[in-house]
């Protein structure tokens, strides 16, 4: 079997859709038939020098991660990478696959000058946070979130 992490291509954008279904804590914002929505996101993403990447595993789209890539006031206006979405198809976690993702994802911040890469995780994922720290990430900061109804 052949794994590659690439940039999303918009074909893969249903599928890349069905994982993040698959394991968000609110699957009912998702839509994996309104592909224009996700494509605009990747579009300004890419704007912004950061790109949404895929596992592709033997032609077959098996997890997502976005990297976002903003400038820092702080640190002498320093870029910092920031990983959001990260999913991996249900039937493929522990084999590796979003070990090669996080990686892809630094590799790509460092290639755009990142002096930091960061991620948040949702307070419930606990296995989430063990594997994080297993790939050097370390929890120094306590984030917020607040929501706005439509």
């Amino acid at each position: 079997m052949s794994l590659v992490i690439r940039p999303i291509r918009k074909a893969d954008v249903s599928d890349a859709v069905e994982i993040i279904i698959g394991g968000a804590t609110t699957p009912q914002f998702e839509d994996p038939l309104n592909v224009d929505a996700y494509w605009g996101s990747v579009e300004e993403t890419r704007d912004r020098r950061g790109d949404v990447l895929v596992a592709d595993l033997d032609g077959v789209v098996v997890g997502v991660c976005q990297v976002l890539v903003f400038q820092h006031f702080q640190h002498t206006g320093g870029w910092c990478g920031e990983i959001e979405s990260v999913h991996v198809r249900g039937d493929q976690r522990g084999q590796g696959i979003g070990t090669a993702l996080l990686e892809a994802a630094e590799a790509f911040a460092i290639e755009q000058g990142c002096y930091r890469i960061q991620l948040t995780s949702n307070n419930v994922r606990e296995d989430a946070h063990r594997f994080y720290r297993s790939l050097g990430f370390k929890a120094t900061h306590h984030g917020f979130k607040k929501h706005f109804s439509s």
